[in-house]
C-alpha cells in the first residue's frame, strides 16, 4: 500500500511540476530578457505583464520543450545519486555538480531561445512599391532549437555549451540556503504554538508548512539571484557593440556590472522572478487533491490495461 501511495504522490508531484512550469514559463522568458539588459536606465522599461502582452506565444514559450528535458535530466541525476550514496551531504554536492555538467548545454540553449530578438536591419522593401513587396522576404523564419545549437557552436565550438557553468555550480547551494532558512522558521512556529496554550492548535498545519517553505524559497532566491543574472548574461548571445557590455566570463561580468550598472544590475527582474516562484509554488498546492485523483485514475487505467493484455495473451 505504501508503494502505491509513493507512486501516486510521485505522479501527482510530477504533474504539479509540469503544470506549474507550463503556467509560469512566459514569466521565466520575460525574466531572462530582463536579466540580460545592460544599461542603468533600463528600470524605466515596460513591466513584465505588458511585455508578455506584446510578445507572441511562440516567443514566450521559446525553449519550453528543451527546458522540460533539462528538468527531467536533473531530477533523474539527483534521484540516481541519492540512491547510490548514503551520505546525503556528499550526495547533494555530487548531484549538483553532475547535474550542472549534464544540463548546462540545455540551459544555455533555452536561454538563447528565450532571449532571441530579431535583428534590426535596413528593410530592402523600402525601395520597392507596395505591389512589389513579398511578405515572406520581410519576416525572418522562427528561431528554432537547431538554430540556437548552431549559433552557439559557431561562436565557441563545443566548449561554448558550458558557458555560465560556474555561477550555476555555485547556485547549486540554493537548496542548502533554503533549508537553513526553513528550519529556524519552523522551530519558531512550533515554539509559538506551544506557548499559545491552545491544545487544538499545537500541530503545524499543511498550509503553514507550505507558507514557510515558500518564504524560505523566496529568501534563497533573493540570495542567489545575482548568480542567476550572471548565468543568463553569459549564456545569452553577446550582441552588444560596446565593449563594456560584453561579458567574457564570470569575473569579467561581475566587474563590468559593478562599474557600469551598479549593484542594481545584479537584481534586474527580481520582482518578476519572485512572482514566478510564488506562482510555481501556489499552482501545485491548489491543485494537490485533483492531481492525486488524477494519479489514482492513471494507475487504475494502467492496471485495467495490464490485465486486458494478460487476458489477451
Amino acid at each position: 500500500m505504501a508503494d502505491a501511495d509513493d507512486v501516486v504522490n510521485g505522479l501527482a508531484s510530477a504533474g504539479g511540476g509540469f503544470i506549474a512550469h507550463l503556467v509560469t514559463y512566459p514569466l521565466q522568458t520575460v525574466n531572462a530578457r530582463q536579466q540580460i539588459e545592460r544599461n542603468r536606465n533600463e528600470r524605466g522599461k515596460i513591466g513584465a505583464l505588458e511585455q508578455m502582452y506584446h510578445e507572441g506565444w511562440e516567443q514566450l514559450y521559446g525553449g519550453f520543450a528543451p527546458s522540460l528535458v533539462g528538468i527531467a535530466t536533473s531530477e533523474c541525476v539527483h534521484k540516481y545519486i541519492y540512491q547510490k550514496f548514503r551520505n546525503k551531504a556528499e550526495a547533494t554536492a555530487l548531484a549538483g555538480f553532475v547535474s550542472v555538467l549534464l544540463t548546462n548545454p540545455i540551459s544555455l540553449v533555452v536561454t538563447r531561445m528565450q532571449t532571441h530578438t530579431k535583428k534590426s536591419q535596413p528593410n530592402p522593401t523600402d525601395l520597392l512599391s507596395p505591389e512589389d513587396v513579398i511578405p515572406s522576404a520581410v519576416e525572418p523564419p522562427p528561431f528554432r532549437l537547431s538554430h540556437a545549437i548552431q549559433e552557439v557552436y559557431d561562436e565557441r565550438r563545443v566548449l561554448g555549451f558550458w558557458r555560465g557553468a560556474l555561477p550555476t555550480l555555485i547556485m547549486a547551494s540554493k537548496p542548502s540556503i533554503r533549508f537553513m532558512l526553513y528550519e529556524p522558521l519552523l522551530k519558531e512556529l512550533k515554539k509559538q504554538k506551544q506557548l499559545s496554550g491552545n491544545k487544538r492548535n499545537r500541530n503545524v498545519t499543511s498550509l503553514e508548512i507550505f507558507l514557510l517553505e515558500t518564504l524560505a524559497n523566496l529568501g534563497a532566491t533573493v540570495v542567489t539571484y545575482p548568480l542567476l543574472v550572471i548565468k543568463s548574461r553569459l549564456q545569452a548571445k553577446q550582441q552588444f557593440e560596446h565593449e563594456r557590455h560584453q561579458h567574457e566570463g564570470t569575473v569579467d561580468a561581475i566587474d563590468k556590472m559593478i562599474r557600469y550598472e551598479g549593484w542594481y544590475g545584479f537584481y534586474k527582474g527580481l520582482s518578476t522572478k519572485i512572482a514566478q516562484s510564488v506562482l510555481a509554488a501556489v499552482v501545485p498546492f491548489m491543485l494537490k487533491e485533483k492531481l492525486v485523483e488524477g494519479a489514482n485514475w492513471v494507475l487504475f487505467q494502467t492496471g485495467i490495461l495490464f490485465f486486458k493484455l494478460l487476458y489477451a495473451i
